[in-house]
């Protein structure tokens, strides 16, 4: 029988944690024990996408060491503010005909994402929406109302994600609010959930959580997003026990970064790790060309090497696939 994780985290706990964020590049450097010197660059980049680092995923990072991978997926860098060609501020096509109300990004058949909040516990620098116009996607409850009468009123529709920024970021009340109005919709048949909050502020997966978030008739899957092994300590590890335990899917998908996972051996580390963590490694993400976050591409020719690698070490289902998001496909795009 499986041992039952006993959650004592509280509502108090995580948004203390997520009130002292830290929101300075030189705090988080000091936080690590590093200078601007140390990392080879005395200036901060792009003021509009501001540092936001949780002091429990810091805690994670190794002291001293100016390659931490954790430290270089939320350092800010003057690379940020080079021009590269290809990368647009929209890169995956989420802004004008694939938003047909606030608030509602519809670009695959039966599936629709809701953005529930534009705020995310931290500001990782490769986002691929660090740019999105989350102020004019905000919704009233009137205008929520509405969203879920599109829902309601389209049958093909039979699975609702929760995105954002990120959709743990509110109450639980909220979501259970939320959530309840969903399961109300009778061809929803699955409750999707993409987060990072349970890996970067593991006391996020509170019992009040999992009761908002779980309806008897509606599957639910959560989809984590974790780069790297380091990211999953034991108090991540137990969070995410607590979620399977509610019957709910745990999936992750990562994304590849040059200079931080690229390796095979991160690789095998991330994906064993997380099936530790009672999670399935899903999608390896080609990096979304975003503009600001060139410096963390990685070729596709390399990417796919990588994967080769890592199916001959690795058994079929702890191999993510790599895939790539081409504005006004279909579906995410396979790359072999």
């Amino acid at each position: 029988m499986p041992v039952t994780t006993q959650l004592i985290h509280t509502t108090a706990d995580w948004q203390q944690q997520l009130r002292d964020v830290i929101t300075s590049r030189d705090a988080l450097l000091g936080a690590v024990g590093l200078s601007a010197t140390d990392v080879g660059h005395a200036n901060g980049a792009c003021e509009d996408f501001a540092v936001k680092v949780p002091r429990s995923f810091v805690q994670r990072m190794r002291h001293g060491d100016p390659r931490d991978p954790l430290l270089l997926q939320v350092l800010s860098s003057p690379q940020e503010m080079v021009d590269e060609p290809g990368f647009v501020r929209d890169p995956v096509g989420e802004n004008g005909a694939t938003i047909p109300h606030r608030g509602i990004i519809h670009k695959y058949h039966g599936r629709v994402l809701l953005i529930v909040s534009g705020g995310c516990a931290v500001n990782c620098r490769y986002c691929f929406r660090r740019h999105f116009p989350y102020n004019e996607n905000q919704n009233s409850r009137a205008q929520w109302r509405e969203a879920l009468q599109l829902i309601s009123d389209d049958d093909s529709i039979e699975e609702v994600i929760l995105s954002g920024g990120d959709p743990l970021v509110v109450t639980d009340e909220q979501l259970q609010q939320l959530v309840m109005q969903i399961g109300a919709i009778p061809h929803v048949k699955r409750l999707r959930i993409h987060t990072r909050l349970p890996v970067v502020i593991p006391e996020r997966v509170t019992g009040a959580l999992l009761d908002a978030i779980t309806l008897p008739h509606l599957q639910t899957v959560m989809v984590i997003h974790c780069n790297h092994a380091a990211e999953i300590d034991d108090a991540v590890a137990a969070s995410l026990s607590a979620v399977r335990q509610r019957g709910i899917t745990l999936l992750n998908q990562s994304v590849l970064l040059a200079g931080i996972n690229d390796s095979v051996q991160a690789q095998l580390d991330l994906c064993q790790r997380l099936f530790s963590a009672g999670t399935l490694p899903y999608y390896l993400h080609l990096l979304d060309k975003v503009q600001g976050a060139a410096h963390f591409d990685v070729p596709e020719q390399l990417a796919t090497k990588l994967v080769e690698k890592m199916t001959q070490r690795l058994p079929g289902y702890l191999v993510p696939k790599l895939v790539r998001e081409i504005a006004g496909e279909a579906s995410k795009t396979g790359v072999s």
